[in-house]
């Protein structure tokens, strides 16, 4: 067993793929890592300008309007599935509304002006607009419904205490908006963070490890021979495949066109681009660190309903 194991990592195949996998491992890692530290300064900057109130008449959940900005915000924000999460966490411990704060959960990796220029410039200005209406209605609605249906108390709110610096835990008057309302206190904003990013170290640690295996050593190929255009359940086994991958749509869209000259049909195609890229296993193992598990399963169900939902009706009207 143990010589059988040494001959497959001495395979020149096998060389390939792991160095792929320490090199992607080492990339996705260090990105999140400054992407997250930056995007919790950034939030925790914000909820000291704003004030709570503010974030709450803009992403409330009482409204249409608040769906709406958050749908907004979420496609304008170029954020990857992972990276999505520090704002996540910002924008509930803000106490904005928790349905648009879902919507836009459901709708940053999908949106943004980047996918946006690629989906147009791969599969046109008529595939674009159909994209994003999908995706901005399936969010909205699920984001509306998930808040009906009262699934707030899935939240660990315990992850969504502010931490404040030692220093203004001592002197509390020099916390931002209690001197001239217009200061920053930029040693509170790096400590909550940090101690943010501290606390989903271990988890970004696993998340980043498991993608990098899975885009290591999971070949193309492989899609395109499950979503084989004979096979009748193409959409559903795309959708699938797509949700364990850490794959961003921008990456993604540029192997459309092999996919395509395979057999793969658009249905499938955009299934696995809203599988892989509304939700991926790094990005379910960090929310299980927010998110009780009703919680995680309602989130992986809506995007695997807008997967389904999007590769029937894009292979239905748009062939």
């Amino acid at each position: 067993m143990l010589e059988q194991l040494t001959n497959y990592l001495l395979q020149p195949t096998t060389q390939i793929m792991l160095a792929n996998t320490v090199s992607m491992f080492v990339t996705l890692f260090t990105e999140l890592s400054i992407l997250f530290i930056a995007i919790s300064l950034l939030v925790a900057v914000i909820n000291q300008r704003l004030p709570a109130e503010k974030i709450q008449r803009l992403l409330g959940g009482k409204n249409g309007r608040g769906y709406v900005t958050a749908a907004a915000l979420g496609a304008i924000t170029p954020f990857c599935s992972c990276s999505t999460i520090p704002m996540l966490i910002g924008m509930l411990k803000a106490r904005a509304g928790f349905g648009p704060t879902m919507t836009f959960l459901f709708t940053s990796p999908l949106l943004n002006p980047i996918v946006i220029a690629l989906f147009i410039r791969v599969l046109g200005i008529k595939t674009t607009i159909a994209y994003a209406v999908l995706a901005l209605s399936v969010a909205i609605f699920a984001g509306a419904l998930l808040s009906s249906l009262g699934f707030e108390r899935y939240i660990k709110q315990q992850m969504l205490a502010i931490k404040k610096s030692p220093s203004v835990l001592k002197n509390p008057a020099t916390s931002a908006g209690k001197t001239d309302g217009k200061a920053i206190n930029w040693r509170n904003a790096w400590f909550e963070s940090w101690s943010l990013f501290k606390s989903m170290f271990p988890y970004m640690l696993i998340a980043m490890l498991i993608g990098a295996v899975v885009h290591g050593f999971v070949p193309v190929g492989f899609f395109s021979s499950i979503a084989s255009a004979d096979n009748p359940l193409a959409v559903p086994s795309a959708a699938l495949i797509g949700i364990p991958l850490y794959i961003r749509v921008s990456a993604l869209l540029p192997l459309v066109g092999s996919f395509v000259a395979k057999g793969v049909s658009i249905g499938a195609v955009i299934a696995l681009i809203i599988g892989s890229g509304g939700a991926s296993l790094p990005e379910l193992i960090l929310l299980n660190r927010l998110f009780y598990w009703p919680l995680l399963l309602a989130f992986i169900a809506v995007i695997f309903c807008m997967a389904i939902i999007g590769g029937y009706s894009f292979n239905y009207f748009l062939t």
